[in-house]
């Protein structure tokens, strides 16, 4: 599967300046960050050890480009896009696995459309993400992630 977004090129003339503030602010670094992913991956298969930063830019890196994945003719609304993108970007996927991911991009969707159609709505409509969207976004995330992670340790069966 292939990202979504092919963030080392530009369609346009205008490239990032067709975009949204919001879109702007989660993804502004987002072309660098995964060329840096890129080359460290390359470096990382010679064997090399790596240390405790490099490590979290791989892993970090590796959520990125799964995230930005998305199923082919399904398009996203960009509040989603700015949802998902920022909750990877403020460390909220870093420490679950690579292949729960997608669950949690999913689950975080139907969260927000459920739980807080708000914030969804002041991305849309406003366009940027001021320091209370952000703020809000960060305390919608915090509570799906802890709901996330219970049920992924309910869900596993306990070895007697």
């Amino acid at each position: 599967m292939r990202p979504a977004i092919n963030v080392g090129l530009s369609v346009s003339r205008v490239g990032g300046s067709a975009q949204t503030k919001a879109m702007r602010a989660v993804a502004g670094t987002l072309r660098l960050d995964l060329a840096q992913y890129r080359a460290l991956a390359a470096f990382a298969q010679f064997g090399s050890d790596l240390d405790k930063t490099s490590q979290q830019q791989l892993s970090r890196g590796q959520r990125m480009v799964e995230i930005l994945k998305q199923k082919q003719y399904s398009p996203l609304p960009f509040e989603k896009q700015v949802a998902i993108i920022f909750a990877a970007a403020n460390a909220f996927l870093d420490d679950l696995p690579v292949n729960q991911c997608r669950a949690f991009e999913e689950e975080l969707y139907r969260f927000l459309d459920n739980a807080h159609p708000d914030i969804l709505a002041q991305i849309r409509e406003k366009k940027i993400l001021d320091d209370a969207i952000k703020n809000d976004l960060k305390a919608a995330l915090t509570e799906l992630k802890e709901r996330f992670v219970a049920d992924q340790k309910a869900a596993i069966p306990a070895h007697a």
